[in-house]
């Protein structure tokens, strides 16, 4: 598949099958994340890999969407703060690297015919709690992962001009 085609399937998934991901599918996505550029090259992520068979209850106090637990597998992206790069003014790239890490392995699981959605607002007290997470570890992102049992919806993008500005060289 061409790279802007794999973009364009891309869509938010709300409903998924049951059947479970196979084994090497999964590794392939993670594979993928973990090919992600990263600042300075420090990878200050981990991902967190979630059975939702039996979890059901305690992921849904993370986020309460019913889809959420429908998909096979739930994936949490976690940035590590204190391990990133840091600019000299500061700046910590420690959540933009756990993007672009999770941004590939979404595209990656497209690729595959698998399906996701990107969740950021979910309750943070309880993502520590059910997954025994740290206080020096940043759940950042969440996707359920699975076969879509729904229709590609379009999407609204805004027009070229608005996002891209070119200035004379």
């Amino acid at each position: 598949m061409e790279f802007l085609d794999l973009i364009r399937k891309r869509y938010s998934v709300r409903n998924y099958k049951s059947e479970s991901v196979e084994e090497e599918k999964l590794q392939i996505i993670l594979e993928a994340a973990r090919l992600a550029p990263t600042a300075h090259n420090k990878q200050p992520f981990k991902l967190i890999v979630i059975k939702t068979s039996g979890n059901e209850e305690n992921l849904k106090r993370i986020y309460p969407a019913e889809y959420f637990v429908k998909a096979p597998l739930v994936i949490c992206a976690c940035a590590l703060p204190e391990e990133g790069w840091v600019r000299d003014d500061g700046k910590n790239y420690t959540e933009v690297d756990t993007t672009i890490a999770m941004d590939h392995l979404i595209l990656a699981a497209t690729n595959l015919g698998l399906g996701t959605c990107w969740i950021g607002r979910f309750d943070l007290k309880a993502a520590r709690e059910v997954l025994n997470i740290p206080e020096n570890v940043l759940p950042l992102i969440f996707t359920p992962l699975g076969y879509p049992n729904d229709k590609e919806r379009s999407k609204q993008r805004k027009e070229m001009n608005e996002l891209v500005r070119y200035e004379k060289w």
